[in-house]
């Protein structure tokens, strides 16, 4: 390995400095203390200077075997960022110019005991550049990022992570560097490349089979043969092969048969069952008496798409059925952890994946605009049952098809499917993100003339290209081509509808910042929603790490740096006016904190509304739209400390949404709407068997603890995987029921009990909107902190009804059982679970306790 320690230049040498690879120049300069913290304030204005230099990684290294001996080495780089040329021993023996290729180039004939290696890298941005230059036919929209983003220009023209030339939730940071592992491999007769499992059932034999791909570089001038031996002793079975490897490279594909007395367990997605996995040995022993061992998982499950006809409805279904049984996907949008890849670390990802799957996710996408994640990302997602729909890193714009770029993208694909397709937890390829829609909608307004150009180029991309080569690499999943799309609707209308948002077919995206977002009738009733979602900003303790006293307003300079979506702080501001009275402080720091726990409020309510939405229009239909089977907001992480549609904070910090999410996406429950003056709750179950439950609705005054009236409904009956309607009832007859209600005077909460201790979380119904409650008085809010074991307890005290508990600690790393809460008892106890060791007496000297009346 030619890990650890490289030397790092710029072009005209003035710099000169140590640098780790895997790394970057950014995070180089950082580490020697030449930079500060590329993400404090308007640094990444300030530092645009690294990605416009050229930048040279060298280093020197001793062979540790005797070149001599062997018939071929490799120097094998599984990614460059991105533009280089690479020399050794002052030869030239590639070059590169796609970050999510894996380059192996052969140095047989340079290689010394003593080697001197050079990575000459070009600047991103200046390549770009030049590519859009000559690129003379016609133009490849768009151009430029929108000015709110600072971004640079032609990202399109690179196959690098798109969102590094800035995204409308992320900085420019172009990165350079070697971002992945590098290494020498020698071999004589025949090297393993690629290796995978796939799992699949052949119902005529109702048998499981894996198939087992080898891809060999093979040396020797004639065939080797040989055997393979496959062995999996917790499911009794053991085949051997003979085998013959041709010379050059080229694959062997392997089918064991699984013992049909051995009881296969399936890998279910989180929720749903276990991801049992089951350890296997492939041997290959061939002539020469060179052997490899291989220890690998294999984990069995099946996935299919189902789009057909639906009764009572125009268009088709849009479902994924795991194992046979149709799942709701429940989850969010993943985008990159860090703009500097090489600080993403195992412990980095595994806090985030965990932070999802504690909130009752099963699914994730990975973003077109980023990257595809290193091998532990997928990994994780196996362990815990994160499903993932993966999208080739395509992201909304156009893409040049000439043939150097196509040759250097049937690469990536390549690449990418033959690395990650052994992972049970890929449910689905898709070709890109947005770019059906941006030609359909015509975002780059191009003339009515121009569109065949620009469709032409679109099919050889996605269709000839991308798609061609999935589907002959990986029989085991789906593709789509787009997202959103219209699926098989697409496919018929030429691979690119007149409507990819037609809630009838496919999946749809859908943002709306002006409508009330409490009012359910704006959202689509979708066949499954890939991508929705609001923005908030991020607790204090998260932006004052990277600020300065006089940034914290909400109209500061740096406030408006920050936010890349436009017009975005303004329409956070008009959707929290809607039902909140906005602060007024004379105090700025107390009013931009009041600013940002309201935008967390309005966050988490918005998407908690549009996500039951979305889950109880799983089972039925309405006006021909309906049988919703999916819901993924946008989106999941940050890239960095700023305002954004996340539920994670940069560092991980769960912002209010994320709490929400833990119980909007609960495996049970009601859910509560109002339609033309009634109140319908609905059940709503992931769970496989039907449950008889009591539905407990309690009415609230806002003035009062003590409940106004109670109802308990038993013999409910919620449906498995289903969502129906189990209570209505007019409000004017619930406010007469329990009287001196008023809609302004009082709320409405309810939950569903079961047997041994099965209960759902308790859901509210806001009557009218918050900043119209009468009744609601400021309260005393009080927490006591005791340890126990590893975790700590808060038992929480109020004197009256408080709205949105919000428990706070500041950059103490962890989580709350629960968060921004509706407490209606006189005392609550919540859980904290730290990430790191911490004091009772550090929690209560960083705890703020806030609810709505603290806003003023």
């Amino acid at each position: 390995s030619l890990r650890g320690e490289w030397r790092l230049r710029s072009a005209n040498g003035s710099l000169s400095l140590r640098a780790e690879v895997p790394g970057c120049v950014h995070t180089a300069l950082l580490r020697r203390g030449l930079i500060q913290d590329p993400y404090y304030r308007f640094n990444d204005v300030m530092y645009r200077w690294i990605s416009l230099d050229n930048w040279t990684y060298s280093r020197t290294f001793k062979t540790p075997f005797d070149v001599r001996k062997w018939q071929k080495v490799n120097l094998v780089f599984e990614g460059v960022d991105t533009v280089a040329q690479i020399l050794l021993n002052n030869v030239t023996v590639g070059r590169t110019d796609n970050m999510f290729n894996r380059y192996s180039f052969d140095i047989t004939s340079v290689i010394k005991e003593v080697n001197f290696v050079e990575v000459h890298f070009l600047s991103a941005i200046s390549y770009a550049a030049e590519q859009s230059r000559c690129h003379k036919a016609y133009s490849i929209p768009p151009a430029c990022p929108p000015p709110e983003q600072k971004g640079e220009c032609h990202v399109n023209f690179i196959r690098k992570e798109q969102c590094s030339f800035s995204w409308d939730w992320g900085p420019s940071f172009p990165t350079q560097g070697i971002w992945k592992d590098v290494r020498i491999e020698a071999y004589n007769y025949y090297h393993l490349i690629y290796f995978s499992l796939t799992p699949f059932f052949v119902k005529s034999a109702q048998q499981w089979c894996l198939e087992i791909e080898s891809i060999f570089d093979v040396v020797s001038s004639k065939p080797i043969a040989g055997c393979v031996t496959v062995n999996i002793p917790k499911l009794q079975t053991q085949q051997t092969f003979s085998v013959k490897l041709q010379p050059g490279e080229g694959s062997i594909v392997l089918l064991v048969n699984i013992n049909k007395t051995s009881a296969v367990e399936t890998w279910w997605p989180n929720g749903h069952g276990k991801q049992t996995g089951y350890n296997v040995k492939t041997t290959f022993i061939m002539e020469g008496g060179y052997q490899i061992e291989k220890f690998s998982k294999a984990y069995f499950r099946t996935v299919e798409l189902v789009q057909e006809p639906i009764p009572g409805s125009p268009g088709l279904s849009f479902y994924f059925r795991v194992n046979g049984r149709p799942i709701f996907l429940k989850g969010s949008n993943w985008i990159p952890a860090d703009s500097f890849q090489d600080r993403v670390t195992y412990d980095t990802l595994r806090l985030l994946l965990k932070s999802a799957a504690d909130a009752n996710m099963n699914a994730l996408r990975v973003w077109g605009g980023g990257v595809y994640e290193q091998d532990e990302f997928y990994d994780i997602c196996d362990e815990i049952g994160i499903m993932i729909w993966q999208d080739f890193m395509f992201a909304c714009a156009l893409y040049p098809t000439d043939q150097n770029y196509l040759t250097s993208v049937r690469a990536e694909v390549l690449h990418q499917v033959r690395r990650l397709k052994s992972h049970p937890s890929i449910i689905l390829w898709s070709g890109n993100n947005e770019n059906e829609a941006a030609i359909s909608n015509n975002w780059f307004s191009i003339p009515c003339a121009k569109r065949e150009v620009y469709i032409r180029d679109y099919l050889m991309l996605y269709v000839k290209n991308i798609r061609e080569i999935v589907l002959g690499e990986d029989r085991s999943r789906p593709f789509i081509a787009s997202s959103p799309t219209n699926g098989l609707e697409s496919v018929k209308e030429g691979w690119i509808s007149q409507d990819p948002y037609d809630t009838h077919y496919g999946d749809t995206h859908f943002y709306d910042y002006n409508s009330d977002c409490w009012n359910w009738s704006v959202y689509p009733k979708t066949r499954f929603a890939s991508e929705y979602g609001f923005q908030s900003w991020p607790s204090f303790s998260t932006i004052e790490k990277v600020s300065s006293a006089e940034d914290w307003s909400y109209t500061s300079n740096f406030s408006l740096h920050r936010q890349h979506h436009d017009s975005g702080n303004v329409q956070m501001l008009q959707e929290v006016g809607y039902h909140f009275r906005l602060p007024q402080s004379k105090d700025p720091v107390k009013k931009f904190k009041d600013m940002i726990y309201l935008t967390q409020v309005m966050q988490a309510q918005c998407t908690k509304t549009e996500t039951e939405f979305y889950r109880v229009s799983q089972s039925e239909i309405i006006k021909g739209e309906g049988h919703t089977m999916g819901a993924l907001y946008w989106q999941l992480n940050d890239i960095w400390q700023a305002p954004s549609w996340a539920s994670l904070e940069y560092g991980g910090k769960w912002k209010l949404l994320h709490y929400f999410a833990q119980n909007f996406f609960a495996p049970l429950l009601p859910v509560a709407s109002e339609d033309q003056g009634v109140l319908y709750i609905y059940g709503v179950s992931d769970l496989h068997m039907d449950q008889e439950l009591t539905l407990r609705v309690v009415v609230h005054a806002w003035s009062s603890l003590e409940p106004v009236c109670t109802l308990a409904k038993e013999g409910v009956t919620v449906k498995a995987q289903s969502a129906v309607p189990i209570y209505k009832e007019s409000i004017s007859d619930i406010l007469e029921r329990c009287r001196n209600c008023t809609r302004k005077s009082c709320v409405i909460t309810f939950c569903l009990v079961g047997e041994d201790g099965l209960r759902s979380p308790t859901n509210h119904f806001f009557l009218s909107s918050l900043k119209d409650a009468v009744g609601l008085e400021k309260t005393q809010l009080s927490a006591c902190v005791s340890q126990q074991d590893d975790t700590y307890i808060f038992v929480l005290q109020t004197t009256a009804i408080a709205p949105f508990v919000s428990l706070d600690v500041g950059s103490i790393k962890g989580r709350f059982s629960d968060n921004g809460f509706l407490m209606t008892e006189k005392k609550k106890v919540v859980v904290f679970y730290p990430w790191e060791p911490t004091t009772v007496e550090e929690l209560e000297k960083s705890l703020t306790l806030t609810s709505l009346l603290d806003v003023v």
